[in-house]
């Protein structure tokens, strides 16, 4: 776990107050810093989180017929005409048959020349192709079909599978290719999802859409969506102090609650740790040379933790719940009893020495 020089100073600094201290709201100076204390009080509190939105242009994005996209491959059919058809022998597979949309979106067939066929729909294809065809052949029977898909959705980050997504004649939502790359349920942060489209970057909190009985609305994909999940790594709160398994915390959702931080912990440690003294530090939140926040709960009774249930940490956050007069003391004494040994030990060799003499 690593924490800043600025919060581990503040917690010392508020560590070493006498037992009976209490810490009021305004500025102070801790540890030769400026910091502001602030209760954490009902009228600090978020009030109820507002639905999450997604943007207008990806909603209203629709997938209609099939558009033919460079890179894919189509086997056309012409009926009674196998030489057209099946030029490879039809013994072979339906690719090896099958005619490639070139990169620049053209597409060349027997009789009917170069085509520029990219964005166009299989109807449309097929209409070109039967109207080329009737100059050379007696009322052309056409089917075209996809057999193999050059328009992808790529995913990035932290999936489980993040092969690119083929964009096929059925349409792709977002739901779907999420379900089928899997999300790292232990590394991933949810509410830092990116879909990029057309060199735009559009975010999306996947926890936030899908709370409190929500479920996110539909969102289909088009070629060259780009998914990308960020790894949680970076957003850690650090728990600290008198609490029963001090650890890292790392957001897997939106936000993190001051009492679901120490309930992963194990909670207040009942036999060493001050009710009334946790503190949240928070460093310097902006580029102004503003106070560094200690936020301070009394969490002596079931209210304070209704509070510290809608008190979102942010990431960085050091959490630090400080001990007991009684634990204080006892830390005294056992730093003492061993000093108090030497200095007898040297008192008694003096006195021996003394009485030699």
């Amino acid at each position: 776990m690593t924490l800043s020089c600025a919060a581990i100073a503040v917690a010392v600094a508020i560590g070493g107050c006498v037992p009976g201290q209490q810490m009021t709201r305004g500025n102070a100076n801790v540890g030769g810093s400026d910091v502001e204390m602030v209760p954490i009080t009902a009228d600090l509190v978020a009030p109820s989180r507002a639905p999450a939105q997604v943007p207008a242009e990806l909603l209203n994005f629709k997938t209609d017929t099939y558009r033919i996209h460079p890179g894919d491959t189509l086997i056309v059919t012409v009926w009674d005409h196998p030489e057209l058809t099946t030029p490879a022998g039809s013994q072979q597979q339906a690719v090896t048959n099958g005619r490639l949309v070139q990169p620049d979106g053209t597409f060349y067939y027997p009789y009917a020349g170069k085509l520029n066929v990219k964005g166009m729909s299989i109807e449309d294809l097929r209409s070109t192709l039967t109207s080329r065809l009737a100059q050379y052949l007696r009322n052309p029977q056409l089917d075209i079909n996809v057999v193999g898909y050059g328009s992808r959705v790529s995913l990035q980050g932290a999936f489980v599978d993040t092969t690119p997504q083929d964009v096929t004649t059925v349409p792709l939502t977002l739901s779907q290719a999420i379900g089928r790359a899997r999300i790292n349920a232990e590394q991933a942060d949810l509410a830092g999802f990116v879909l990029t489209r057309d060199g735009r970057n559009y975010p999306l909190d996947l926890d936030a859409l899908n709370r409190d009985g929500s479920v996110a609305p539909q969102i289909y994909l088009k070629p060259g969506d780009n998914l990308f999940l960020p790894f949680n790594d970076r957003k850690e709160v650090y728990v600290i102090g008198e609490v029963l398994r001090p650890q890292a915390i790392t957001f897997k959702t939106t936000d993190l609650s001051l009492t679901q931080a120490l309930g992963r912990t194990g909670g207040l440690n009942p036999a060493t740790s001050k009710g009334n003294a946790v503190y949240v530090i928070r460093g310097i939140e902006d580029k102004e040379r503003t106070p560094a926040r200690v936020y301070h709960l009394e969490a002596k009774s079931p209210a304070a933790f209704a509070v510290a249930d809608r008190f979102s940490l942010k990431p960085g956050d050091v959490v630090w719940v400080g001990p007991a007069g009684v634990t204080r003391w006892n830390r005294f004494l056992s730093q003492l009893l061993p000093l108090s040994g030497i200095i007898s030990n040297a008192a008694s060799a003096q006195y021996d020495l003394g009485r030699g003499n």
